[in-house]
C-alpha cells in the first residue's frame, strides 16, 4: 500500500498576512515548532498563496544583513507556490518536490483550499519509520 500525502501532511496551515514583519513570522514558527508559513494573498480579486520557509530567513535576512524586524514578509516570500493534493502517493510529491527544487508543499483539496503543508522532514520520517515499498 502506497503512503499517502495526507497521512504525513501537517494541518492546520499557518498563514500570515505579506504586510507582517519578518520578525513576526520568525516567532511564529520558533512558538510552533515549524519551518514555514504560508503568506495570503489577494491578487485580482483571487486569493493566491506564497511561502516564507527558514532557508528563506536564512539567504535573505541573516545573509544579507538585515534587520528582520524592518523587512516585510511580502519582500522575501516565494510566490505563486505550487500545490500538491492529499491523494498523492508520497512517491509522487517527493517528485514534484525535486523537480521544483522546493523543501516544502502547500496541499490542497479539490476547491483548491488549503488543507496542508508537507515537507521533505515528513517524507523523510514516513520513511524511515515505516520503511518504504515500491510502487507497483
Amino acid at each position: 500500500m502506497p503512503h499517502l500525502v495526507r497521512d504525513w501532511m501537517s494541518s492546520p496551515v499557518i498563514v500570515v498576512a505579506p504586510e507582517m514583519s519578518v520578525s513576526y513570522a520568525m516567532t511564529l514558527m520558533r512558538r510552533r515548532n515549524i519551518h514555514s508559513v504560508l503568506v495570503e494573498i489577494l491578487h485580482n480579486q483571487s486569493l493566491t498563496y506564497g511561502i516564507v520557509t527558514t532557508t528563506d530567513i536564512r539567504d535573505k535576512i541573516v545573509g544579507a544583513g538585515r534587520n528582520s524586524a524592518e523587512v516585510l514578509i511580502r519582500e522575501i516570500m516565494s510566490y505563486p507556490v505550487t500545490t500538491g493534493r492529499p491523494e498523492w502517493t508520497l512517491m509522487e510529491c517527493s517528485q514534484l518536490m525535486q523537480k521544483m527544487h522546493i523543501h516544502h508543499l502547500p496541499i490542497a483539496d479539490e476547491s483548491e483550499t488549503l488543507i496542508g503543508l508537507i515537507s521533505a522532514t515528513d517524507i523523510f520520517m514516513s520513511v524511515e519509520e515505516q520503511g518504504w515499498e515500491e510502487e507497483g
